[in-house]
């Protein structure tokens, strides 16, 4: 193999991959004008994030901003 190759991950790897994001990680969808993307996704590259690291962030920010410090279970201040 050269030096540099990555090899495709197996089935196995692949579905542990999916079990450990399916117990540790919730998903969130959203909807965005044409466009934003890009731009937003623009921006956290600038900041030397990834697009979703970027938008966590900020979601985390804003909440702490609106309603104090959020711990890391997810209760924050009512």
């Amino acid at each position: 193999m050269k030096v540099g190759t990555v090899m495709p991950a197996t089935k196995a790897q692949q579905k542990a991959v999916a079990k450990y994001m399916k117990n540790n990680y919730d998903e969130l969808k959203i909807r965005i004008p044409k466009g934003r993307k890009e731009a937003i996704q623009a921006v956290a590259s600038t900041q030397g994030e990834s697009l979703n690291g970027f938008v966590s962030t900020a979601i985390e920010e804003r909440i702490e901003r609106l309603n104090g410090a959020v711990p890391e279970d997810g209760e924050g201040k009512q």
